[in-house]
């Protein structure tokens, strides 16, 4: 009995040291991923504070202010995403669940989600009981990632037993989209390479599961009585 004590100690010893290995990994690349748009941002304001008032209204000025507005929004997007990640893991987020039309969460621009164009086949008549903020966060990350590389996405959605079962078909989806990232990409030049964490963490907390399934998200919600809405 002793002997198995102390095997099972070893192993939970061993978890804990890959699980905060792998912790550090991604909280290493985190900051490697703030830094780099910062060091942007600060390079570029400093660059304008040089500028003579006419060069600043001129076409360099403008470039730079570009820049910096874009490196901005990428370390805006970076920690933001962080942050509400660490929240979830924590159960520190109050979620409000109400009923609401499923269509509220989508969006119906495409250019919002970065994808040429944007389909929609809704079964009438979902609704889904969610969180309004949290759903839409965790959706709009999907498409987001779904529109990589410039591709159409298309959403459809349909009611599976208790549940509303959510597909996104767009740029091709891997299992290891949804894990922590450890690693760059130099596509993202927008800041989002920690959403999908976010999204699967949002909709674990939703009572859900966000999956990957033939190369697409499926994103699967609690279904809601279409009774309970809101007239």
């Amino acid at each position: 009995m002793a002997e198995l004590e102390r095997t099972i100690e070893r192993a939970e010893t061993a978890q804990d040291r890959s699980e905060t290995a792998d912790r550090a990994s991604h909280l290493s690349y985190v900051a490697h991923e703030v830094r780099n748009p910062l060091a942007t941002a600060l390079w570029s304001a400093e660059l304008l504070t040089r500028l003579s008032s006419e060069e600043r209204g001129g076409p360099r000025g403008e470039k730079l202010a570009g820049m910096c507005l874009r490196a901005i929004g990428r370390v805006r997007h970076l920690v933001e995403d962080h942050l509400l990640a660490e929240r979830l893991d924590a159960a520190g987020v109050s979620v409000a669940f109400e009923a609401m039309r499923l269509e509220a969460l989508l969006p119906r621009d495409a250019a919002a989600i970065g994808a040429p164009t944007l389909s929609i086949d809704v079964e009438p008549g979902l609704a889904i009981d969610t969180d309004a903020q949290l759903g839409r966060r965790a959706v709009e990350a999907i498409l987001a990632a779904a529109a990589q590389g410039g591709t159409a996405v298309r959403l459809s959605a349909r009611r599976a037993g208790r549940s509303i079962r959510i597909r996104v078909d767009g740029s091709p989806a891997t299992p290891g989209d949804l894990a922590d990232r450890r690693r760059g990409d130099a596509k993202d030049v927008a800041g989002t390479c920690l959403a999908l964490g976010v999204a699967r963490r949002a909709a674990a907390a939703l009572g859900g599961s966000l999956t990957v399934e033939a190369g697409a998200f499926v994103l699967e919600l609690p279904a809601a009585d279409p009774a309970h809405l809101d007239p």
